[in-house]
């Protein structure tokens, strides 16, 4: 009789503790797919624009050589600043070219004053011939001699010409019109004629040139796409360039393609443009690095995603993970075309409308479901910085799943 009561009671209290367990275990029961932030892939039209690197170039430029022989009696021109065509730049000591000058008069007054006398003594024979009063050979002589004469007098005044011209080249001018640079003479200097050195260099830099490169693959590449129809042209060869400095900033005035070189360099293998710019204010100056943004397709149904939605395997293959109709994670092989800005330009694996997982990739694996979580473009890359603050958290354990105790509040209920 005394055991009844105590089975009883002993049977009560197990149960009362399977029953708290299934409580418990009902609790805490499996959690919920964790959430991933997605965009949905839309596609836009796009303007295939090549950033080429390059070099400005004068426009026009001269160097400023002596044509004549002399000392430099005077410099014209302060270094540095602008001249126009035909301003004075160096004066050569000219008193040998004016003497040579008047010894030219004084030959071709000499050839001409020879030439009358012959004349008048041609005309004299061809009266005195049809009086048969001298014979056919004196004539012959005769007007011979005139014509000898009249070439004295015609190369006397291509000597004359000449003298003055010399004496024109003493005074050096500009040809074009530019900023001159430093003198590489002094007054008191010998020069010469036609010398290697020049005495100054003049470069017109308003407009200016910007000489780009381009691989020839890539060139071959744009042209393929336009002939087959996936990019359609922007313009012809007259078409808007966009410069960058080398800081960074962007050139205020816009600049035109001139043309493209037929030719590759055999070193580089690249293809030179030339693009033509205003530089009103000489902010360019004639050896910069540069680049240039230079438009050369469009493509109608672009596909631009951000790049922290593409990663690469260990083969090097960009891939994607996506969420499919199950609202599951698929991993998609894509190919890359260019990077623009923040964002990856995709030939090839996405399509539009695909749900593109950019946010919670640590804790997401293909095959396994997900709470999808539409993120808005625009705040993804602020929205990403405090997904990554709180995954550190869970990392270094400082928190803990909703509804899960930590193993010293299990240990405290149990005590």
């Amino acid at each position: 009789m005394r055991t009844g009561p105590v089975a009883f009671s002993l049977s009560i209290l197990l149960a009362a503790a399977l029953t708290a367990c299934g409580g418990d275990e009902q609790q805490g029961g499996s959690p919920p797919p964790p959430e991933a932030g997605f965009i949905t892939v839309e596609s836009q039209p796009f303007t295939i624009t090549n950033e080429l690197p390059g070099r400005t170039t004068p426009y026009q430029i001269a160097e400023v050589r002596p044509q004549v022989t002399g000392i430099i009696e005077e410099r014209l021109f302060e270094e540095g600043q602008l001249v126009e065509a035909g301003e004075p730049l160096y004066r050569v000591d000219n008193r040998l070219y004016k003497a040579d000058v008047a010894s030219a008069r004084a030959n071709l007054s000499s050839a001409q004053a020879t030439l009358k006398s012959t004349r008048l003594r041609a005309e004299r024979f061809d009266k005195l011939l049809k009086m048969n009063a001298v014979s056919q050979q004196e004539y012959d002589e005769a007007q011979a001699a005139l014509g000898e004469t009249q070439a004295q007098v015609d190369a006397a005044r291509a000597a004359l010409e000449t003298a003055r011209i010399n004496l024109d080249y003493t005074t050096m001018a500009a040809p074009i019109t530019g900023r001159i640079g430093r003198s590489t003479v002094t007054p008191g200097a010998l020069v010469t004629a036609n010398q290697t050195q020049a005495l100054a260099t003049i470069r017109q830099l308003d407009p200016i040139y910007v000489d780009l490169t381009q691989s020839n693959q890539e060139l071959r590449r744009l042209r393929e796409a336009l002939e087959a129809g996936s990019l359609e042209k922007v313009g012809e060869d007259k078409a808007l360039v966009t410069l960058l400095l080398q800081d960074g900033s962007d050139y205020g005035e816009d600049g035109s393609l001139q043309f493209s070189e037929y030719a590759v360099d055999e070193s580089t293998g690249s293809v030179t443009l030339r693009a033509l710019f205003p530089n009103p204010d000489g902010d360019l100056l004639p050896g910069m690095f540069v680049r240039a943004r230079l438009p050369q397709g469009q493509r109608n149904n672009a596909i631009l995603v951000p790049q922290k939605g593409i990663a690469r395997d260990p083969t090097g293959q960009a891939t994607a993970l996506v969420i499919d109709a199950d609202n599951k994670v698929a991993s998609r092989s894509v190919t890359t075309e260019r990077a623009v800005g923040n964002k990856w330009l995709i030939a090839d694996g996405l399509s539009e409308g695909d749900r593109l997982i950019v946010e919670g990739l640590q804790k997401i694996r293909p095959g396994a479901p997900v709470t999808p979580v539409k993120v808005d473009q625009k705040s993804a890359p602020q929205q990403a910085a405090q997904g990554d603050a709180a995954g550190g958290k869970d990392q270094a354990g400082a928190a803990t799943a909703p509804g899960e105790e930590s193993t010293e509040s299990k240990e405290s209920n149990a005590q």
